[in-house]
């Protein structure tokens, strides 16, 4: 790998860092602020997407 492919990597792990750390900032709940019923349902259904994708990555690289 050149110097070039280096930079363009680490920068794409930094981007895409900040963007997961702005996304989750925006829908983090406000201090003091409780949820509704559907936020909680919402926020379960993602949790369970999340654990999905990561099982299925996990085969995909046994395979």
């Amino acid at each position: 790998m050149n110097f070039n492919q280096t930079i363009i990597k680490l920068m794409r792990m930094a981007t895409n860092r900040l963007l997961n750390w702005g996304i989750r900032r925006v829908n983090a709940p406000k201090p003091g602020q409780r949820r509704t019923a559907q936020q909680r349902s919402q926020e379960k259904t993602a949790r369970d997407t999340v654990k999905r994708t990561r099982q299925a990555a996990r085969l995909k690289r046994r395979m």
